[in-house]
C-alpha cells in the first residue's frame, strides 16, 4: 500500500496475478482433495455445516446492521455482506502458512471449507436484494394504483369480466397480479455463476484431483514448494489494489469504513466461537478452529465481485468492493490472523 502511495509504477501484469491465484487455489484444493480422501467423513458434517451457516449468517447481519446507517443505500449493504460472507481464497491462504509456519495441526481438508461457505453467502445476498427490489418495486406501483385508473387503461371486450368480479379492487390484488414469475429469484443460476467463477473452479478442479487422482508427486515437487513464493507477490499485488479502492470509499458514506473495520472481527469471533463447539463435541482441532474464524473474516476479492456485479447489477461497486479491498481483507490478514491464531494458542495452551 506503501508503494502505490507514493506513486510507484510498478505494475504487475493481470495475466500473472490470474495465474498465481490459479496455483494457489489448485495447491489448496489438491491438499483438501488428498484429504477428504484419506479422512473420515462424518468428523467434517459439524464444521460445513457451521460454515454454510455463517456464510448466510453473515448477509443477514449487515442487511439488519449496514443497511440500517444513515446514507447507506439497502441494496448496497445487502451486497456488502455478500462479500464479506464469501471467502477470499488468498486470505485463506495467508493463514494456512502462518498455521504451517507455527507448526500448528490443522485438518488438511479444511481449506475446503471454502466453497460451503463462498456459495451460500452469495447466493443469499443476490437473493435478498432481489426480493428488497421487487418488494420496493412493487411498494412503489401500489401506491400509485387507483382503480379507477386501472380501469381507464383497460380496454375490456365485452363478456370478457361480466360480474367485473375479476378486476383488480384493491391494492393487495393488483400487487398480487403484477407479481409474475420473472420477477422470482432464481437461485440455480446464482449457484452456477459462482462454482464456474474462475477462483471456485480452481478449487474445486485441485479437490478433485485430490479425490480421484494420486497428485502427490506432482504437488510436492511442483505446488508445494512454490506456494510462499506465489503468495507473498499475490500479497503485495493485493495492498497495491487496496490502496487503489481507499479512493472509491470516499465516494459512498463512511460508515463503511466503520463497518470494514468491525465486521471482520465479529464475524471471525462468531465463527470462532462456532468452531470451538466443534473442538469439544467432533475433535475438530484448535488449528482447523482458526482457519474457520479466518475465512469467515475474509471477503472475497476473486470470485466475489463479478457474481455481485451480475446479481445485484443496480448496487453500487465503489460501496462493496472498496469496503473489502480496501480495507476489510487488510484487517482479515493484518488483524484477525495473529488474533485468532494467538486466541487458539491460549485455550490450547500451545
Amino acid at each position: 500500500m506503501v508503494i502505490a502511495a507514493l506513486g510507484s509504477e510498478l505494475v504487475i501484469p493481470e495475466a500473472i496475478t490470474q495465474i498465481i491465484v490459479f496455483m494457489l487455489l489448485m495447491k489448496i484444493g489438491l491438499t483438501g482433495g488428498q484429504a477428504i480422501r484419506n479422512s473420515n467423513l462424518t468428523e467434517m458434517v459439524l464444521p460445513v455445516a457451521f460454515a454454510m451457516a455463517l456464510g448466510i449468517l453473515i448477509v443477514f447481519i449487515a442487511r439488519y446492521t449496514l443497511a440500517k446507517l444513515p446514507k447507506v443505500k439497502t441494496v448496497d449493504a445487502i451486497a456488502t455482506g455478500g462479500l464479506f460472507g464469501a471467502v477470499s481464497g488468498s486470505t485463506m491462504a495467508a493463514a494456512l502458512t502462518v498455521l504451517d509456519g507455527q507448526k500448528i495441526q490443522y485438518e488438511a481438508w479444511a481449506g475446503a471449507l471454502y466453497p460451503f461457505m463462498d456459495i451460500p453467502a452469495l447466493v443469499t445476498a443476490i437473493v435478498i436484494a432481489n426480493i428488497y427490489l421487487n418488494k420496493k418495486k412493487r411498494s412503489a406501483a401500489g401506491e400509485s394504483f387507483s382503480k379507477q385508473e386501472y380501469l381507464s387503461k383497460q380496454t375490456v371486450a365485452a363478456g370478457d369480466y361480466p360480474d367485473q368480479q375479476d378486476y383488480p379492487s384493491t391494492r393487495q390484488e393488483y400487487l398480487s397480479k403484477q407479481q409474475s414469475a420473472d420477477n422470482r429469484v432464481k437461485i440455480w443460476p446464482i449457484v452456477k455463476e459462482s462454482l464456474q467463477g474462475s477462483a471456485l473452479s480452481a478449487m474445486l478442479l485441485g479437490i478433485a484431483i485430490g479425490i480421484l487422482a494420486q497428485p502427490e508427486s506432482v504437488y510436492k515437487s511442483f505446488y508445494d514448494p512454490a506456494f510462499r513464493g506465489l503468495l507473498s507477490i499475490l500479497m503485495l499485488v493485493m495492498g497495491m489494489e487496496a490502496w487503489s479502492r481507499l479512493g472509491e470509499l470516499r465516494k459512498v458514506a463512511q460508515w463503511y469504513v466503520v463497518y470494514s473495520v468491525v465486521a471482520p472481527l465479529l464475524h471471525g469471533f462468531i465463527a470462532f466461537g462456532l468452531g470451538m463447539i466443534a473442538h469439544y463435541t467432533t475433535g475438530f482441532s484448535m488449528g482447523g478452529v482458526v482457519v474457520l474464524a479466518v475465512i469467515a473474516s475474509s471477503s472475497s476479492d476473486i470470485s466475489g465481485p463479478p457474481t455481485l456485479r451480475a446479481g445485484i447489477p443496480s448496487a453500487n461497486p465503489s460501496a462493496y468492493i472498496g469496503a473489502s479491498t480496501a480495507i476489510g481483507t487488510p484487517i482479515a490478514i493484518g488483524v484477525g490472523i495473529p488474533l485468532f491464531l494467538g486466541l487458539a494458542q491460549a485455550i490450547g495452551g500451545g
